[in-house]
């Protein structure tokens, strides 16, 4: 009968987001509401962030920012993510890493260092962002990049390792 109920529910949600969006969407997102999740989170006034997301340890968020779904907040070390940005489906975002504990058999501690995107940054799909890099404001990572230094605000970047791009329009 649960299960009959939930489904049925479920339909009704899928109908009508189809209907008002034009998107279907996971179970789970149909009933969650990301306006919420981002409040509960502390997040800056217009944030929003997927019930898909993982978020974990020190982060903060500035306002009116979106974070897509299926992505990774690593706040362990520290995150800090400005106002009016889009961090787009995929991106995992690190303060942490578990290198020379790997390479030490397990002797050496994880290695934590302070994450910051600042105001107005892109964050194309599937970016990875180590842990301790700077991105600066107004700032624009292409899809499936590597984000492994401090980048200088006002710029373009993709690829794997990140540089610098120059968009011809």
């Amino acid at each position: 009968m649960v299960k009959y109920l939930i489904n049925k529910s479920f339909k009704k949600l899928r109908a009508f987001t189809f209907r008002n969006f034009k998107r279907t969407l996971p179970l789970n997102e149909l009933y969650t509401d990301r306006w919420e999740k981002a409040r509960y989170l502390g997040f800056g006034e217009g944030a929003s962030i997927y019930d898909s997301s993982i978020v974990f340890g020190e982060v903060s968020v500035g306002k009116n920012t979106w974070i897509g779904p299926y992505t990774v907040l690593d706040g362990s070390g520290g995150l800090e993510i400005g106002a009016n940005c889009s961090i787009s489906t995929g991106v995992q975002i690190y303060s942490h890493d578990t290198v020379n504990w790997a390479l030490s058999n397990g002797r050496e501690p994880y290695d934590y260092a302070k994450t910051t995107i600042k105001n107005n940054c892109y964050i194309g799909p599937n970016v990875i962002v180590a842990k301790g890099v700077i991105i600066g404001e107004f700032t624009v990572v292409g899809a499936n990049s590597f984000v492994n230094r401090s980048l200088e605000g006002h710029k373009k970047y993709a690829g794997s390792p990140v540089k610098e791009i120059v968009a011809k329009i």
